[in-house]
């Protein structure tokens, strides 16, 4: 059996390697490799280099040699990390009310929003919600999306949140792409829940997390800090037992009002996901700190909003990733790299900046450390875009998509 491969001649290869984790990249800082090879042991990377020295070096090693006859660029596979793609149902009334001129509090009064979707879900079956899991992370993947995150937070109940993240277990055994899994049963307090918002995230707590880590179904636990969902005096008791119980900690934060990045650097989270409303003040202590600023420019186009500071916060010495929030009450595009393309537009962000957000920084704001770049002992997750340089993959917002799609050392798509 043959257990290495050698890909090429590649035209241009960029390796994301050795780029910095926090703070602004230029252009000129992202380093390519012309006429490129990748050679693959197994799920791993084995090497990169001049393909035609590659040739030569792995002739003695059995290799099976898949050659390229046109020109392609080759970049780590995309992470998208911070998606709601577990979901039933669909909110296109809400889009067209809130394009009318509807209210957050009118289109909830006429039946719609996150309760509409939380509804909506409960009626859907496990095997139902695994089967829409899989359907939408397979167009991510034909993006070039390899890994993606996956949140709860339409069940809001015990039995109900373990449904959903049973799914998200179950798609991930019947996917190529990896998915990574988040508990946010603190969305919103349910609206049939008859307690206090300090009753149910201790419910949550107490009852819930045992059976996260009894099923291991995830590792990750997200809350809501906004006013319309849970304060930081309620959130703060939340995280810490989540903290004792040895999972990660990310937080819906700053998106309409200022304070839940605060909760997040306190707590230690991972990353502070959304910050469009985030001050100066706000992006100051953020970048100082060790958590990720994640980015979320389609909850921006959906909701008509500004955009995440991304340029202050990098300038600011903070890390950026940039994920898509795809969901279907705010951020229905589910389109990463258009997205990410359009933010760079309008927060005037490098191309290495952009790429470096949806490689090795989201792959940091999800706690993995075996992709995001191509490199030696990484996992050999890749696209391939056909044309002859990078610049044209974002020039084309998201227009320009992989011919191949590599995971874990196999070829998972073509075209």
């Amino acid at each position: 059996m043959i257990q290495y491969k050698l890909i090429g001649p590649i035209t241009q290869l960029v390796s994301m390697d050795n780029l910095p984790f926090k703070g602004a990249i230029r252009n000129d800082e992202l380093s390519s490799i012309e006429n490129a090879g990748i050679v693959i042991e197994g799920e791993y990377i084995y090497a990169i280099g001049i393909y035609s020295e590659l040739k030569e070096f792995i002739v003695n090693l059995g290799a099976e040699i898949i050659e390229l006859s046109s020109e392609h660029v080759c970049l780590p596979g995309f992470i998208d990390a911070h998606t709601h793609i577990c979901f039933a149902g669909s909110r296109a009334n809400d889009y067209a009310m809130r394009n009318e001129g509807s209210s957050y509090l009118e289109i909830a009064k006429a039946g719609g929003g996150i309760w509409d979707t939380v509804t909506q879900t409960r009626k859907a079956t496990q095997q139902e919600l695994s089967h829409c899991i899989m359907k939408r992370a397979n167009l991510l993947l034909k993006n070039g999306i390899t890994t993606v995150e996956v949140k709860s937070g339409y069940g809001l109940s015990i039995d109900e949140e373990l449904k959903m993240l049973r799914a998200i277990k179950e798609a991930n055994l019947n996917l190529e792409s990896d998915l990574i899994p988040t508990c946010l049963a603190a969305h919103m307090l349910p609206k049939d829940y008859t307690g206090t918002h300090e009753m149910y995230l201790n419910e949550i707590t107490s009852s819930l997390f045992p059976m996260l880590k009894m099923e291991n179904l995830t590792n990750r636990i997200d809350a809501f800090v906004e006013q319309s969902a849970f304060s930081a005096k309620s959130i703060y008791p939340y995280f810490y037992k989540a903290k004792e119980m040895g999972f990660d900690i990310t937080v819906h934060a700053d998106q309409f009002t200022a304070g839940g990045s605060e909760v997040a650097v306190k707590i230690g989270a991972v990353s502070a996901d959304h910050l469009e409303a985030s001050t100066d003040n706000e992006i100051k202590k953020i970048a100082e700190s060790n958590t990720i600023s994640v980015a979320l420019p389609g909850a921006s186009i959906g909701l008509g909003h500004s955009f995440t500071p991304a340029r202050k916060i990098l300038d600011a010495g903070g890390s950026l990733a940039i994920a898509s929030d795809w969901n279907p009450g705010s951020a229905p595009m589910g389109d990463l790299l258009s997205q990410a393309s359009i933010l760079g537009t309008f927060e005037k962000l490098s191309n290495a900046e952009i790429f470096a957000g949806i490689t090795y920084r989201a792959a940091a704001a999800l706690m993995l450390k075996d992709r995001g770049v191509l490199a030696p002992k990484m996992l050999a997750d890749f696209c391939l875009f056909p044309t002859n340089h990078y610049n044209e993959i974002l020039y084309h917002q998201g227009k320009l998509t992989p011919s191949q799609v590599w995971k874990r050392g196999d070829l998972i798509y073509a075209e």
